[in-house]
C-alpha cells in the first residue's frame, strides 16, 4: 500500500514536516524493536500509529522523545536534522510526551507537578505563581479544567491524564505524543480528551496518536502508520481505509472484529449474590444490596462508567475488600457460602475454592513489577502441586510452566527472565490472562480483560474467554467497553451508583438504552425478564 501525507481537507504541501524520521532501527540485544523506519508527520495533523503489542510503536517514540538513542537513522524536528540525547532536548524542541502509565508525584498539588523540573530561581512561589496564571489560560482554551491545588492522587484518572497535557503544554510542546492515552479512561472521559485534542490541532498543535483502538483511529485521526514486528508497513490518509484493512495490515492476516460464539447453555448456579453491602472506610456506601447470579456455561457482563461500585464488587468476590470498610450480605460459590470478612477472606482461600481473578488494575494487583515472567506465572499459584517438590518449590517446573504460557499467549518479547515492568502494558496483560484462564476455575472474575491489548491479542483472549464459557464455567465480566460487554455477554447487567439498574439481552437492547441505565435512567423500570428458566435439565 502506498504512503500517503494527504489529510482530511489538507492539500500536500511542500512545508517541512512538523517530525520526519529517516531509517530509524533500535535493538535491544537479539530482539530488533524497530527496524529501519521512515516517518513522516506533517504540521497540525492527529497522526495515529498502531500495531500490536511489541511492534516497536512505544520504542519509535521513546527515541523521539530521547528516552533511547537510535541504532542508526536520522531525526528531523521541523525540517531540521536533530540529535534527541535525553527528554530535556526533547522539550527544548517543542516535544511533550504523555505516557500509559502518568509520571506524577501522587503527593504533589497540580500546580507542583507542572512546574516539577523547569523552576525558575531558587524560590517556588514566583514559579508557582506564574504557573497558576498559565494553567487558567490553558484551561480555558483547551477545556483543561483541574483545580490547580488539588493534590493529585486525589483525582481521577482523566483529569490526571489533563495534568500531563498540561504539563507539557507549560513546557510550551508544539508536539504532543499521547501513548494509549484512553485505556484506562471511561467512554465520556475519551469523548471529552478528543475534544481537547481537536482543540489542540485547531490552535496548530500536532499529535501523535498511539492507540490500539481502531474506533479512535477512524474517529479523530487525519493519518495513520500501522507497524508490524518491528517495521513501518503502511503509512495512509484515515479517510481512505478501515478499520478491517487496519486490523489486517497490524496482524497480517484477516482478524475477526466481532465475537462469534454459540448461545449460551447455562447449567447450575455457580455465583450466588443476595443483598450485598459495602461501607468503605470514609462511610460512603459503596454497594447497595447487589443481587446476582450466575451459572455454569454463560457470561454475566457488567456494564457501567467506572467508579460506580464494579471495582468494590471484584474486590469482595476476589477475597480482598477494601482495608476498613464493612461489608455484609451473602455470597455462594457453588452452594458453599464465602467468607466476606476475617481470616477466610482471602484471595488464596478464593483461588482453593475455583475462584480465578483478572483484577482490573494488572500493575497493583496482578503483577509483581520487580519480579521475572516465571515468577509471576506462578504468583498466587506457587503452592500448587506441579510447582512443588517436597518442601521447595522445583523452579525449573515453573519456567517450563511459564515458556509454555508465554509461547501460546504470544507474550513479546517471549523471555521468561524478563522483569514484568519491561514488558508492554499489553504484554502484562497477557501473562495475568494466561496464568488465571489456564487454571480452567469454576469462577472467573475479569476486571477490563483488554485493556491497553492490542487487535490481535483481544480477539485471542475473547475466544479463551468464550472457551472456558462452554467448557461450562461461570464468568463475571467487567468492562468499560461497552462494544467488549455486549459482544461477550450472555447477560447484562447495569451498574450505577453501587446498585444494579436493570438487566438486559445483549440482542434485545441498544448502547442508547445501556447508555441511560448507566446514567441512573430506567426508561421502562419493569423488572428484568427471566433470561433463563430456574431448573436446567
Amino acid at each position: 500500500m502506498a504512503a500517503e501525507t494527504q489529510t482530511r481537507g489538507r492539500p500536500e504541501t511542500a512545508a517541512p514536516a512538523a517530525i520526519e524520521l529517516r531509517g530509524i532501527s533500535k535493538a535491544f540485544g537479539p530482539v530488533q524493536a524497530n527496524r529501519d523506519i521512515h516517518l513522516r508527520v506533517e504540521r497540525g495533523t492527529i497522526h495515529g500509529i498502531i500495531g500490536e503489542n511489541g511492534a516497536g510503536k512505544s520504542t519509535l517514540m521513546s527515541i523521539l522523545y530521547g528516552f533511547y538513542k537510535p541504532d542508526a537513522g536520522e531525526i528531523l524536528v521541523g525540517g531540521r536534522p536533530l540529535t534527541i540525547t535525553d527528554s530535556q532536548t526533547a522539550i527544548r524542541a517543542g516535544i511533550g510526551m504523555v505516557f500509559q502509565h502518568f509520571k506524577l508525584v501522587p503527593n504533589f498539588t497540580v500546580l507542583e507537578n507542572v512546574i516539577l523540573g523547569v523552576e525558575e530561581g531558587r524560590l517556588l512561589r514566583p514559579s508557582l505563581s506564574k504557573a497558576r496564571g498559565v494553567l487558567k489560560r490553558l484551561a480555558q482554551d483547551y477545556e483543561l479544567h483541574v483545580d490547580p491545588d488539588a493534590v493529585v492522587e486525589n483525582l481521577s484518572v482523566g483529569h490526571q491524564q489533563r495534568v500531563e497535557i498540561l504539563k507539557a503544554l507549560y513546557r510550551r510542546a508544539d508536539i504532543l505524543i499521547l501513548d494509549e492515552p484512553t485505556g484506562v479512561l471511561t467512554p465520556a472521559e475519551a469523548d471529552h480528551l478528543f475534544r481537547i485534542l481537536e482543540g489542540l490541532r485547531a490552535e496548530g498543535k500536532t499529535i501523535i496518536l498511539i492507540t490500539h483502538k481502531l474506533r479512535e483511529i477512524m474517529e479523530i485521526t487525519d493519518t495513520v502508520s500501522v507497524m508490524r514486528r518491528g517495521e513501518m508497513v503502511a503509512s495512509v490518509r484515515t479517510a481512505d481505509t478501515s478499520p478491517e484493512q487496519l486490523a489486517e495490515l497490524m496482524v497480517g492476516r484477516k482478524v475477526l472484529l466481532n465475537v462469534q460464539k454459540a448461545p449460551a447453555r447455562p447449567g447450575k448456579p455457580v455465583l450466588e449474590i443476595r443483598d450485598l453491602r459495602m461501607v468503605d472506610a470514609s462511610g460512603v456506601e459503596r454497594l447497595r444490596g447487589i443481587g446476582l447470579d450466575i451459572r455454569a456455561g454463560e457470561i454475566l457482563g457488567i456494564a457501567g462508567v467506572s467508579g460506580n461500585g464494579q471495582t468494590q464488587l471484584l474486590e469482595i468476590l476476589g477475597g480482598y475488600p477494601e482495608k476498613g470498610s464493612t461489608v455484609s450480605g451473602e455470597v455462594r460459590v457453588n452452594g458453599a457460602p464465602l467468607p466476606l470478612t476475617g481470616a477466610g477472606c482471602n484471595a488464596a482461600e478464593r483461588r482453593r475454592k475455583g475462584v480465578g481473578h483478572i483484577p482490573e488494575d494488572r500493575q497493583a494487583e496482578g503483577l509483581i513489577m520487580d519480579f521475572s515472567a516465571w515468577e509471576n506465572v506462578a504468583f498466587g499459584y506457587h503452592d500448587a502441586p506441579e510447582y512443588g517438590r517436597g518442601p521447595l518449590m522445583d523452579r525449573d517446573a515453573i519456567r517450563r510452566d511459564a515458556e509454555g504460557k508465554i509461547r501460546r499467549f504470544d507474550v513479546r518479547p517471549p523471555d521468561c527472565d524478563l522483569a514484568a515492568r519491561n514488558f508492554s502494558g499489553g504484554n502484562q496483560q497477557k501473562i495475568v490472562v494466561a496464568r488465571e484462564i489456564e487454571r480452567n476455575p469454576d469462577l472467573l472474575l475479569i476486571g477490563q480483560p483488554t485493556r491497553g491489548v492490542d487487535i490481535g491479542a483481544i480477539e485471542f483472549i475473547h475466544k479463551r474467554i468464550v472457551e472456558l464459557r462452554d467448557a461450562g464455567k461461570a464468568i463475571l465480566l467487567v468492562s468499560v467497553e461497552l462494544d467488549e460487554i455486549m459482544s461477550l455477554s450472555d447477560r447484562i447487567a447495569v451498574m450505577f451508583d453501587g446498585r444494579i439498574m436493570g438487566e438486559r439481552l445483549p440482542g434485545q437492547t441498544t448502547t442508547g438504552e445501556l447508555g441511560l441505565l448507566m446514567a441512573g435512567v430506567d426508561a421502562d423500570a419493569t423488572p428484568p425478564p427471566k433470561i433463563f428458566p430456574e431448573k436446567c435439565e
